[in-house]
């Protein structure tokens, strides 16, 4: 294939400065491919580094961002097995090798060096019938089935989820998946909750509009605990990042309730640990998805859940700014999709 000696690339300079960089068309190693990439999502951390203007250790130079991605091998080295130009597929950026747009390349480019793929398990082929926008929500919704495994939600479970930007939707599209059938969703986005009820929530509550322990109260069920009212919830998964909502989860939750931890605090969040030991509480974090990847790719290739809802816009790579710009407006936006010429 002839290929361009340069290509455009997304990557963070400094505080809020995001630039479209011309940098070198990748060349593969002896055991590394190159990825057409036909589709790369928006993430909340993509965000995240452009506010704070990149990794907060290690980061010297511009930052490549794009991780959630899917496309197709256009170039191996000559040590590679088991995959081949004109294979579509998917890749896990959580590696060593890697680190795709968390330190090392990035996807918000029409074309991406994956380096040592036998090193690691992070090549995973798609099959035919899994288009490539499915393929790039694989990672998110990874990190999604994580935090449900780790909160240990099953059928009868009664849950709440904090937060339905596009990881927490897609917990609670996991959490239907699992069997559970009272999910409440609580975000401050109308339009949001409206997604997480299409994915399935059975109760949705918006803080600005009520007291939402009261109405969690009313369909979890109320008791008291060392005279204090708690709600009877057995699953709290926090995914909004917002600093009062781990402080109310305690005070408010009945004994043996458990909370997992999903969302990324860059502040100190107040921990009453006397509450804590009185309550006998568990506080499980959530952090990437050590073995779900695989399976993720396999609920979506048998469509077992409906990733419509998930998805609010589609841009060309052209309109990135616009994208991205948009990509922080909690009410009008969820999973934005960078869309690179081939996706269908």
């Amino acid at each position: 294939m002839n290929m361009a000696s340069t290509i455009e690339r997304i990557s963070v300079h400094g505080v809020n400065d995001v630039r479209r960089d011309s940098v070198p068309m990748p060349v593969p190693g002896p055991g590394d491919i190159v990825v057409k990439v036909a589709v790369c999502g928006i993430c909340g951390s993509d965000l995240g580094y452009a506010k704070a203007g990149g990794l907060p250790v290690g980061n010297d130079g511009p930052l490549p961002l794009g991780h959630e991605f899917a496309g197709t091998i256009v170039a191996a080295g000559a040590d590679v097995a088991g995959h081949k130009v004109g294979d579509r597929v998917v890749i896990d950026p959580t590696n060593d090798a890697n680190m795709i747009g968390g330190g090392g390349e990035g996807a918000f480019a029409p074309y991406i060096l994956v380096r040592d793929i036998a090193s690691h398990p992070m090549v995973y082929p798609m099959p035919d019938s899994l288009d490539f926008e499915s393929g790039a929500l694989v990672e998110p919704l990874s990190v999604a089935l994580h935090g449900v495994n780790r909160s240990g939600a099953k059928a009868g479970s009664k849950v709440v989820v904090f937060g339905a930007g596009p990881i927490g939707l897609g917990v609670v599209a996991m959490l239907r998946l699992r069997g559970v059938t009272d999910v409440i969703a609580v975000d401050r986005s109308d339009a949001r909750l409206e997604r997480a009820k299409a994915l399935g929530a059975t109760l949705t509550l918006n803080p600005d509009h009520g007291d939402i322990w009261e109405a969690i109260g009313n369909a979890h069920g109320r008791s008291n605990l060392y005279g204090a009212p708690v709600v009877d919830t057995d699953e709290f998964i926090e995914v909004s990042g917002a600093g009062p909502v781990i402080p109310q989860i305690i005070a408010n939750a009945r004994f043996h309730a458990h909370l997992t931890v999903v969302a990324v605090h860059h502040a100190d969040v107040p921990v009453n640990f006397a509450w804590l030991l009185g309550k006998e509480m568990q506080i499980t974090m959530a952090m990437a998805y050590p073995t779900e990847f695989g399976e993720v790719l396999g609920i979506l290739s048998r469509g077992e859940i409906d990733t419509a809802p998930l998805v609010s816009h589609r841009f060309d790579f052209a309109e990135f700014d616009t994208a991205f710009a948009l990509a922080a407006d909690t009410e009008k936006a969820a999973k934005i999709l960078i869309r690179f010429g081939d996706a269908e």
